[in-house]
């Protein structure tokens, strides 16, 4: 069998423990699988003493991470430090330069840094792997980059945060208000203390943006991801869309509109018999769909100690075999600068919420708003009110039409007295 494949491995969080666990219980099998034998050499974390349940005793230890790049007894780096900046951009910058492969788990520095590092990786000859960075354990970079490429995509999009899933789903069991749930997802653990990047849809932003770059071969563009999060949406938007047939899932959605790229993370009302669903808790799922294979759904953990450290040794058995490829599925110089694309005319079914003081003329208000913005109701629902005088909850579902003349109807609203908070609008998922 041929020399192990020596690895350098930074930061021993969950997933870092989880690398060392995995490559210790599964060592023959993934030595058969790729050719030879993994074998962790080095580590780095900000705290030498801590107790993380694994024996350290057997690999070297660097204070300095970014050094790790650099070592002779070191072929490619595993960084899990997390940040789009900082140490782990360092790290991964002297790594790619100094000839060495580089597996990585973190979407924020890929949706921010991912040209560059791949530019320097092809410049280098050298790998860039980051199959983690997008849903845990389920291999989408790869369904996407080898299983399905011979596929033009028509849309890529799915439920990418364990966090958000798991606050709407439990709200959807419980009739629980959102902030209810958030507290009882930071005591589980599911939400950090501070839960912005998550519940506010930057997290599922990077991930988009990352999917939308390879299936598209586009140069990667996080900043254009129109995105919005659930801390708007109350226990009584998850039980009006019930009643219509719908659950709300935050859902990042990628389609190519000739040479413009549409990218936007947004709540959803998704029909009762999509596959998307019934995706419940931490879970994660993306839908590809390629104008060859059909609809493929890719579902599982999107993220754990288990599932990621699938992924990240998964990139390290590629490797170790010499299967490399584009980082972006095509080289660097074929990558194409996709400008954003305009979403005014984009033609759908809408879901619009106003909470409202509870007086005579504010219904007519409203529905005159929608007459003059050109906007067609499906079915409107009063929501009677909570208490004398108190607020009342308006919910309609528009006939299809261009998401601009709901944007209008919204503007026309603006300032109005009669709204006690700023409507939510939610777009319906279509097959």
């Amino acid at each position: 069998m041929s020399e192990p494949l020596r690895i350098a491995l930074a930061g021993l969080g969950t997933v870092g423990a989880g690398v060392i666990r995995l490559i210790e219980a599964n060592a023959a099998l993934i030595a058969r699988r790729a050719g030879r034998p993994l074998q962790v050499t080095v580590v780095s974390a900000r705290d030498r003493n801590k107790d993380r349940g694994i024996d350290l005793s057997p690999y070297a230890w660097e204070d300095d991470m970014v050094i790790m790049g650099e070592r002779a007894d070191v072929d490619v780096v595993v960084e899990l430090v997390g940040g789009s900046d900082g140490p782990a951009l360092a790290l991964a910058r002297t790594t790619i330069e100094a000839g060495k492969g580089l597996v990585t788990a973190n979407k924020a520095m890929i949706a921010h840094h991912g040209l560059e590092l791949a530019q320097k990786a092809e410049a280098a000859a050298v790998p860039l792997k980051f199959e983690a960075a997008v849903a845990g354990g389920i291999p989408v970079i790869k369904g996407l980059r080898e299983g399905a490429a011979a596929n033009e995509f028509s849309r890529v999009y799915g439920i990418l945060n364990g966090t958000c899933n798991y606050i709407l789903s439990t709200m959807e069991d419980t009739g629980r208000d959102f902030a209810a749930v958030l507290a009882e997802a930071q005591a589980k653990g599911y939400a950090e203390a501070d839960p912005a990047f998550d519940i506010e849809g930057t997290d599922a932003a990077h991930k988009l943006s990352i999917l939308a770059a390879i299936a598209y071969g586009a140069k990667i563009d996080f900043g254009s991801v129109d995105a919005s999060g659930i801390a708007k949406i109350l226990a009584a938007d998850i039980a009006q869309a019930d009643s219509l047939g719908y659950v709300i899932r935050l859902i990042g959605m990628a389609e190519a509109d000739g040479d413009r790229l549409f990218q936007r993370v947004q709540p959803h009302l998704v029909p009762f018999d999509h596959p998307l669903a019934h995706v419940d808790g931490a879970t994660n799922a993306v839908v590809a769909e390629g104008n060859f294979s059909g609809r493929l759904l890719f579902q599982g953990a999107g993220a754990g100690d288990g599932p990621t450290a699938s992924a990240v040794v998964a990139d390290l058995i590629d490797i170790a075999r010499g299967e490399a490829g584009a980082p972006f599925s095509v080289p660097v110089a074929e990558l194409v600068a996709m400008a954003p694309a305009e979403t005014g005319h984009r033609m759908g079914r809408s879901y619009i919420r106003f909470v409202v003081a509870d007086r005579p003329g504010v219904l007519a208000e409203i529905t005159a708003a929608m007459r003059d913005a050109g906007v067609s109701i499906e079915s409107l629902i009063q929501k009677g009110r909570h208490e004398e005088g108190g607020d009342v909850l308006v919910a309609m579902v528009t006939h299809e039409g261009p998401e601009s003349a709901v944007a209008e109807a919204v503007r026309l609203l603006e300032g109005s007295a009669s709204l006690t908070r700023a409507p939510l609008v939610m777009h319906i998922l279509s097959d």
